[in-house]
């Protein structure tokens, strides 16, 4: 008997007849047409998935057609809007990703401090939209992450302590259910949907669209930095954690051990205050007047600026892995662990990044919705960068060894948007008391699983 090839594995003949199949607005790239291979890449390089098709959508419907598409074909789902994960996930093999790039519209409500925005935007676009009006929400740090996965996940960023997580900050959103249902949720309708949105993933549907809580911060923040040397940084580390510890809702402050092209190792630490400047430049200075760095800078820096000035470090392509754990404070222990271990890092651009949480978003009740790490002080993780396949190996064992040498003194908990494929255990530490919950919505919205490239919550319909 002759054997029939499947069209969407390879056959570039069906690229003729896949949007029409489907019955997209967008665009439908399949493994062997043109375009194929640059439609497949995701912000990290080490990922290297190839997915039977690629579905551009533009609007709701179209992602309500793909969704049902996958159905019919029982293909495996991705789901990609930034493509950040940093275990490509946004990607598969010899399935679908349903990319949302492409959808882009938002609207900003300056009157009642609303934005409606597409999940294709990137935070940086969000950001631009919103700061016309002086208005921004929590939203990240790095201007090329999407905004739906940093939504779904929690969301940190530089107004966190202020005004909470980004999933703190959701009004609504609409849905595309694993039945293909477009759904929406918000504190009224589908109100545990809503609840599973707000820091669940990606477990229970595909997210078209968010509206989000505003807040009047101006155009500009006061921000500070200083740069220790190596030999300085264990005094540096503990000033640090007592500043961050003790600083007010209004004061972010984020530190790394970094190593400049010059090959000399550093304690950096970068804060912002969100309010008065005069008064922000007072709260701050201590950043600055303590020790003896080799550079400081106290300065009013527009916002955008602040949210993008991490991007340089995180190009798209270059390699990376990493895996985080909260911590409560820094000990001297942990101290002592990460410079011993960080000094051994094989590749120059690696850092060890601490992440300061707290604030506003620790006084949030855990069950209000699925993030549960709220009593940690900051989100502690090495990140391994580098460029040359043949150095995977020794850069991910490196990030694996700081990681458990700080691992005794973390609380056990990580942040969902910061797992890599690290096994079911860990997704149940993202979420603590609130993973039986997340699995009763599971099972009513995406009983058969269809949405499970992601930190999966695993029904048990």
């Amino acid at each position: 008997m002759e054997q029939r090839r499947d069209p969407l594995m390879g056959n570039s003949h069906f690229g003729l007849q896949a949007s029409p199949q489907l019955g997209l607005r967008g665009d439908v790239v399949l493994n062997g047409s043109a375009g194929y291979d640059e439609a497949r890449k995701v912000w990290n390089g080490v990922v290297d998935k190839k997915p039977a098709m690629i579905a551009y959508c533009v609007d709701a419907q179209d992602v309500l057609k793909a969704v049902t598409f996958a159905r019919s074909r029982t293909l495996p789902v991705a789901v990609r809007s930034g493509g950040h994960n940093v275990a490509g996930l946004s990607v598969c093999d010899g399935g679908i990703v349903i990319d949302l790039s492409r959808m882009k519209r938002i609207d900003v409500d300056p009157v009642h401090r609303t934005a409606s925005a597409e999940a294709g935007l990137h935070l940086g676009e969000f950001d631009r939209a919103t700061q016309a009006y002086g208005l921004a929400t929590t939203m990240g740090v790095n201007s090329d992450t999407g905004i739906a996965g940093l939504t779904l996940g929690g969301g940190f960023g530089k107004l966190g302590r202020k005004y909470g997580l980004t999933c703190d900050n959701l009004i609504a959103a609409d849905v595309v259910t694993a039945e293909g249902k477009l759904l929406r949720a918000s504190p009224t309708e589908h109100s545990d949907l809503f609840w599973g949105l707000r820091g669940g993933g990606g477990n229970f549907g595909i997210v078209t669209a968010f509206e989000y809580q505003l807040h009047a911060i101006g155009r500009s923040l006061v921000a500070a930095s200083a740069l220790h040397p190596y030999d300085r940084a264990r005094d540096a580390m503990q000033f640090y954690d007592e500043f961050a510890r003790s600083a007010a809702d209004e004061v972010n402050v984020d530190a790394a051990l970094v190593t400049l092209p010059s090959g000399d190792r550093f304690f950096s630490i970068s804060g912002s205050y969100v309010g008065s400047h005069h008064h922000g430049e007072r709260v701050l200075s201590p950043i600055i007047k303590f020790g003896s760095p080799v550079e400081t800078r106290l300065a009013t820096v527009p916002y955008l600026e602040i949210q993008s000035g991490g991007d340089d470090l995180f190009p798209r392509g270059r390699r990376y892995y990493w895996k985080a754990q909260f911590l409560r404070q820094i000990s001297i222990g942990a101290i002592d662990a990460l410079l011993d271990t960080y000094a051994r890092a094989p590749s120059t651009s690696s850092l060890l990044v601490f992440q300061h949480v707290g604030g506003a978003i620790a006084r949030v009740s855990v069950s209000d919705s699925p993030y549960a790490n709220r009593d940690a002080a900051f989100d502690c993780f090495p990140i391994a960068i580098w460029d040359d396949p043949a150095d995977d190996d020794a850069n991910m064992s490196w990030a694996r060894e700081l990681w458990s040498a700080v691992r005794p003194y973390s609380t056990g908990g990580v942040y969902a948007n910061n797992l890599g494929e690290e096994g079911e255990d860990r997704v149940r530490d993202a979420y603590g008391e609130n993973y039986p919950r997340l699995v009763t919505i599971k099972n009513k919205y995406d009983p058969t699983n269809v949405f499970r490239l992601n930190q999966n919550i695993k029904p048990t319909a």
